[in-house]
This record gives C-alpha cells, sequence and structure tokens, in this order.
C-alpha cells in the first residue's frame, strides 16, 4: 500500500511542472488564439537559463533567485518574440501561427545546442529539499513534496490574479469576446503582449523548477509539448482550473500506467483525450467556442482548373523530372523518390485542408499505417511487390474510415486535436507491441523486388504514382464531389440547407486523404527497406502542414511545391551545415510573414496582375455563390 502512495504522490509532483506549462499554453491561447507550439521551446529555454544561473551565479542570486530570474528572463525572450513575430500574424489563419512558431522551436532547438553545447546538463539539488521523507518504509523527495505543494499555491495566485485584478477581468472578457474588448477601448496590443509574458513566465518557471529532477537537454521541449497540449485540450482551452485538474489526471495516468497497463500505459492519456473531445468538445472545464476565424482554404475566389499552357508546363516539368536518371546519380535519385513521396503525402493533407477546410494535426498516422501494411503485406505474408502496393495502403484507408467518422464530428482547433489523439494512439501501438510491429526495432528487410529494386527503377516508379495521386487529387477538386465539399466548406448551414450531408461529404474527403497519405507510406517503406514507429509520430505530421502552408493552402497544387522545397531544403541543409533547424526554422518564418499565401499563392497572385480578365466580384458571398453553383 506504501508503494502505490509513494507512486501517487511522485505523480502529483509530475503534475505540478506540467500544470505550469499547461496553464501558460491555456491562458495564451484563451486570449490571443494562438496555438502556440513554441511553447515547449520556453520551457527548455527556462531550463538551460536557470542551470547557467544556479550554476555561476549562484552567490549573487541563489538557487532560489536564480530560478525566478530564469523565467523572467526568458518571460522578457517572448515579450520580444510577441512584439517582434507574433504581433504580424495575429489576424492570420491558426495553422500559419502554428507553423511560424514551430519554426521558432527549430530555431530554439539549434540555438540551445550552439550556447549550452549538446550535452545532458545536470543542475544541482534544491537547497533545503535534498533528503527524502520516509512514508511507511518508502522513501519520497522531499523536493517532491515541495512541488505538491505549490502547484495548488500557483493555482490560487492565478485565481486571485484572474479574478480579483481588473487586468484578470480584461483577460477573461478577451476570453470570451476579443472584439467587445477592443471596442470598449481596450489595448488588444498590449493586453495580447502582457498575457504571452505571463504565459511564457509559467512554462519558464516550470522548466527551471525541473532542473534538481531531470537532466536539461535539446529535445526536451518536444517530449513535453504534446503531453501539454493533451491537458489544455482535456481541461478546457482557457480554463485554469481545467489545466490543474487535467495536470493531475495525465499525470497520474502515466505514474499508474506502466504498474496497471503495462501494455498500453503510453496510450492511456490520448485515449482519454479522444474520449473527452467525442464527449465534451470543449474539455471538462471549458466553453463552447466562439465562431472561429476564416480558416485557410476558405478562399472566395473559385479555383480553376489548368489552361492548355499551364498543362504544357507541368507536362514539360514531369517529363524533365522523369530525365533525372539520365543526368544524375544514385544518390540524387534517392532524394528524387523521396521528394516524390513526400509529395504524394503533402498533397493528401492539402486536400482535406483546402477543399475541406479540415486541418489534421495527425495525418501521419495513415502514412504510417500505409508503411506498415506493406510491411506485413510483404515480409509476413510473402505477397509480391505489385498486390502489396494495392492492399497495404488500404490499412492507412481503414484507420482514416475509423478515426474520421469521430473527427469530423468536430470543427477547428478541437477536429485538430482529435486527429492528434488518435495519430498518438496508432503510434503508441506501434511502439509498445513488440510482437507485430517491433516496437522501437521496427520491421527491417522490406525491400522492392528485382525489377524496381534499382534507384532508377524505383524513381520512375515513384514518380509515376505521385503524378498519378495528383492528377487523381485535381480531378476529385473539380469533380461534383469537389464542389459539394467546398461548399460544405464555406458555409455548413448553408450547404445542410440545400440537400448536401455535410458530415458524410467530409468524412469521404478524410477517407480520400488517408488512402492517398497510405499510398505514400507505403512507397516509404519500400524505400527505406524497413518501417519503424517514427513514421506516425507528430513530427511528421507537423512536417506535411509546413509543406502545405509553404506551398500555399489556399492553392490547388501548392503541396506539390511546398514539399519539393521543404525536402530538398531539409536534405541539403543536413548535409551543408550542423544548424540545419535554425536556417530551416528561419526560413518558415520568413515565408509566413513575408509570404503568408505560400510560394505558388504569391505566384499566383503576382501574375493575377498581369492576366486579363473580368472584375473580380464586389460581393464574397456572390462569388461564394457562382463557386457552389458550378
Amino acid at each position: 500500500m506504501a508503494f502505490y502512495v509513494v507512486q501517487f504522490l511522485t505523480g502529483l509532483a509530475s503534475a505540478a511542472s506540467l500544470f505550469l506549462v499547461a496553464s501558460g499554453l491555456s491562458i495564451i491561447f484563451g486570449v490571443t488564439r494562438i496555438v502556440n507550439f513554441a511553447h515547449g521551446a520556453f520551457y527548455m529555454l527556462g531550463a538551460y537559463v536557470a542551470f547557467t544561473l544556479t550554476e555561476r551565479f549562484s552567490g549573487a542570486l541563489g538557487f532560489w533567485g536564480g530560478i525566478v530570474a530564469a523565467a523572467l528572463v526568458v518571460a522578457v525572450v517572448g515579450v520580444i518574440v510577441e512584439m517582434v513575430l507574433l504581433r504580424r500574424i495575429y489576424h492570420s489563419p491558426e495553422l500559419f501561427q502554428l507553423l511560424a512558431t514551430f519554426g521558432l522551436t527549430l530555431m530554439v532547438e539549434d540555438l540551445v545546442v550552439l550556447i549550452w553545447g549538446p550535452d545532458d546538463l545536470l543542475g544541482r539539488r534544491a537547497p533545503g529539499f535534498k533528503g527524502a521523507v520516509d512514508f511507511f518504509g518508502q522513501s519520497v523527495p522531499s523536493y517532491d513534496l515541495f512541488l505538491i505543494v505549490l502547484g495548488p499555491v500557483v493555482l490560487g495566485i492565478l485565481w486571485l490574479l484572474f479574478q480579483r485584478t481588473r487586468w484578470g477581468i480584461l483577460v477573461r472578457a478577451a476570453t470570451q469576446d476579443r472584439d467587445m474588448v477592443a471596442a470598449l477601448g481596450v489595448n488588444q496590443k498590449w493586453l495580447f503582449t502582457s498575457v504571452f509574458a505571463v504565459g511564457v513566465f509559467l512554462a519558464a518557471l516550470g522548466g527551471a523548477l525541473q532542473i534538481p529532477r531531470d537532466a536539461v537537454h535539446h529535445a526536451m521541449d518536444l517530449r513535453l509539448i504534446v503531453e501539454v497540449f493533451v491537458v489544455v485540450v482535456i481541461g478546457g482551452l482557457g480554463s485554469i482550473i481545467g489545466a490543474f485538474v487535467a495536470a493531475v489526471l495525465v499525470s497520474e495516468l502515466n505514474a499508474f500506467g506502466i504498474l496497471i497497463f503495462p501494455k498500453i500505459s503510453i496510450i492511456l492519456v490520448f485515449l482519454v483525450m479522444a474520449v473527452v473531445l467525442i464527449v465534451r468538445p470543449w474539455g471538462l472545464f471549458g466553453k463552447p467556442e466562439a465562431p472561429a476565424r476564416r480558416s485557410p482554404g476558405l478562399t472566395v475566389n473559385p479555383w480553376r482548373p489548368l489552361t492548355a499552357n499551364e498543362r504544357i508546363g507541368a507536362l514539360i516539368a514531369l517529363v524533365a523530372a522523369a530525365a533525372l536518371p539520365f543526368v544524375g546519380g544514385n544518390y540524387e535519385m534517392t532524394v528524387g523518390s523521396e521528394i516524390a513521396i513526400f509529395v504524394i503525402f503533402a498533397a493528401s493533407l492539402h486536400f482535406l485542408m483546402s477543399v475541406g477546410g479540415l486541418a489534421s494535426f495527425g495525418h501521419a498516422a495513415y502514412f504510417g499505417l500505409g508503411a506498415y501494411g506493406i510491411a506485413f503485406l510483404a515480409k509476413w505474408a510473402g505477397l509480391p511487390m505489385v498486390v502489396s502496393l494495392l492492399l497495404g495502403p488500404l490499412l492507412g484507408c481503414l484507420g482514416a474510415a475509423v478515426f474520421g467518422f469521430f473527427c469530423v464530428q468536430l470543427s477547428g482547433v478541437y477536429f485538430a486535436m482529435l486527429t492528434l489523439a488518435f495519430a498518438q494512439i496508432v503510434w503508441s501501438i506501434a511502439f509498445q507491441w513488440v510482437e507485430v510491429t517491433g516496437g522501437d526495432n521496427g520491421i527491417l528487410g522490406v525491400w522492392p523486388e528485382k525489377w524496381a529494386a534499382g534507384p532508377a527503377s524505383f524513381y520512375w516508379l515513384s514518380l509515376a504514382i505521385a503524378a498519378l495521386c495528383v492528377v487523381i487529387l485535381r480531378l476529385i477538386v473539380f469533380s461534383p464531389f469537389g464542389y459539394a465539399l467546398r461548399a460544405t466548406r464555406d458555409s455548413l448551414l448553408r450547404s445542410e440547407a440545400i440537400g448536401i450531408n455535410a458530415k458524410r461529404m467530409q468524412w469521404t474527403a478524410f477517407v480520400i486523404a488517408g488512402t492517398v497519405a497510405g499510398i505514400g507510406g507505403a512507397l516509404f517503406a519500400y524505400l527505406k527497406g524497413s518501417i519503424f514507429p517514427d513514421s506516425l509520430g507528430i513530427s511528421l505530421s507537423v512536417d506535411a502542414l509546413v509543406m502545405v502552408l509553404l506551398g500555399g493552402v489556399e492553392t490547388v497544387s501548392g503541396a506539390v511545391i511546398g514539399a519539393i522545397v521543404f525536402k530538398a531544403l531539409n536534405i541539403w541543409l543536413v548535409s551543408q551545415t550542423d544548424w540545419s533547424k535554425l536556417v530551416l526554422g528561419g526560413f518558415i518564418v520568413l515565408i509566413v510573414v513575408g509570404f503568408p499565401k505560400g510560394i505558388v499563392g504569391t505566384l499566383e497572385a503576382v501574375m493575377a496582375r498581369w492576366r486579363p480578365g473580368p472584375p473580380p466580384s464586389k460581393s464574397p458571398l456572390a462569388t461564394s455563390r457562382v463557386e457552389v453553383a458550378e
């Protein structure tokens, strides 16, 4: 019994730091509506700065002074980031904000390695809390008991701050209706800046308080951010009490899951998140979200099929790409095959986002399922490569059909979070079901047959399938189904009023996108000769989002250019510099701030100025009606 009590207390100690970070993210999202992927980076910076201050300036500041000073320093950094970067994109769609903060995360990951080195750093023990307390023969670190007390204290301070101060009242009002707060004469810029500073301070404080418990390393941001998103979604976006309750729930599930359900311990928190989103989409303590701003893909200008000249240009580009084996070596053809595969992956997500208006944070699940489908059929069943390529992606199709049925019941950020939850469940199963998937050892020896084994042969195969997938998706965009799907995207109520079953349309689009992603995953398994759980991970899903937004989400085929540029730049940077994340992150931020329409969207805007045609409609509503009627 004493062992379980100690395990419970350990969970509560972990919940304190998790609550600090999650409450900061919840506050920031509640007011600014920024999906701040860089919140984990501020947590990591808090730990690194606290390590430096407590080691080198311990005489002047002391340990606790160093902890608080580190949080303040990182908060100042957060204010600079908010004023220089985020103020420029507050009115942009949420996914562009996600992309900018993801680029910022990449930059911070390389910056901390540049400043503090790649090795793990071990912080000193907290003064006065170096020992342990005996609980019926079991030792509990006294620092853990301090954290257990600190959590409710911080919760009380935040409650007083938001309930008993004028600033707190304005923040709560902005959470409910920002436009009304602005109409009352409140300076939104400085309100947003102060909220961001408080949120970053809490994240940095959570990281600083971890140095006596864990090693400080440059991967701790991504390890934490997914768990923080889970806590915020379960508790309710914008709810401090919800963040506290959810942090305790998640931490205790982590503490006891490994003991009670060792086979599914990693899945538990994501199962809870999925159930909460399905039953109560706005979280345990949250409130239904107000109508969201127009999301990317909701363009009022009707898309048009390619002109004859554009088709000739696309064909020439395809022929030029097919000529690569005649001028390039094996390395270039391998890189070309990988780029073609990721064109398929990005195009599938782009179809879901641009035509369906559905932004998935877990699209890698179907890419990875397609890859595992190939591994099961080719490695275990011994089926021929052609048969495996036809049947393997069906595993991605099946996953998309099951998960999509629940996901399309939601919208906006809740839809995105549910896709993330399902993707993490699939990743957890692949990671822990060692008997079937090999766990983190993966499934090896998945090689193509002799006719496709050569670099040139496999490149031509990948290029042909990529071109076919892109063409099919374009045909769907301009089919009656595509027009009906775009009608549900532009106005759900209006589309249902004219007899369109919106949920069925969105579910069908979800299945199509998942199947195409599975095709990309199937080719990826043959390209690498193996499959690992990383192919299902959140980092790959974020890569797909970056490709789509980089190319231009409000275009029909922007993902093709986005995938080519992103993968080529990524591969080239890794081979040319040790600071590839820093350069790539800076490039992503530059694209978001300077070219928010993406590469293709920007080019189309420039070309539209020179293209003769009828004047644009004065009424966005009239344009939308024309598009739906077509």
